[in-house]
């Protein structure tokens, strides 16, 4: 067997453990089983529980057709627009209508953070390989455009920021009873907009422009794996 089958394999059955134990309640010797293989092996292509799992939310997001779609959009301001419009999108449906499977995943993303890191670390490079790119080339067109003003000398740092932003708008919502409350949620996904695209450079003028602008092409629903 090639050791690409072997990874899918490996994948397969540990999406059914962790879909039936969550992930908490799966071991590594459980998802070995499972394959069929030794826990050795495993380790052989996955060093850590963390990187299995970190591993199998991007491949749900690389295989995500809304974003593959968003992906393939040609650079550019209205782009740029529309990534932070539905990464706001996705963000405010995690916090509205909170999956017990989305919330696990998002409390071990806040928790991999006060621990050794290594999850969040996974999920950040997954993240910013998929998303990154796009983000920066229309982050340049817009600068090109006169639509934005170039702001430091690492325009990823600005998506991260703005993903930073959201997260921890997120958490303070997330609990049954919030712990802040930011009031009406259509003011609240425009005020987030705004907030992060005139921080990340744009200008007033581009912003009304596309921000409101009818993209009859946009995929109309969250792009963005959980923070994954």
């Amino acid at each position: 067997m090639t050791s690409d089958l072997r990874r899918q394999l490996i994948l397969s059955a540990a999406k059914r453990c962790f879909a039936r134990h969550g992930f908490a309640g799966t071991t590594t010797k459980s998802v070995a089983a499972a394959a069929s293989i030794s826990e050795g092996l495993l380790f052989k292509h996955f060093p850590t529980k963390s990187a299995l799992y970190a591993e199998i939310l991007a491949e749900e997001c690389a295989a995500d057709p809304a974003l593959h779609r968003l992906l393939e959009l040609e650079p550019s301001t209205k782009t740029l627009v529309v990534l932070i419009r539905e990464m706001v999108r996705h963000f405010q449906e995690v916090a509205e209508t909170p999956d017990q499977q989305e919330a696990q995943r998002f409390r071990l993303m806040l928790t991999s953070h006060l621990d050794d890191g290594e999850f969040a670390r996974l999920i950040y490079q997954k993240i910013g390989g998929l998303i990154g790119p796009v983000f920066t080339a229309s982050l340049q067109r817009a600068v090109e455009a006169k639509d934005a003003t170039a702001i430091g000398r690492e325009p990823l740092n600005l998506f991260w920021f703005a993903h930073h932003t959201l997260l921890m708008a997120t958490l303070t919502r997330l609990p049954s009873a919030p712990c802040l409350s930011y009031g009406d949620a259509a003011d609240l996904e425009r005020q987030l907009c705004e907030f992060i695209l005139r921080g990340i450079g744009l200008n007033d003028t581009a912003i009304a422009s596309y921000l409101d602008h009818d993209v009859s092409w946009s995929m109309g629903q969250p792009v963005i794996a959980e923070s994954a």
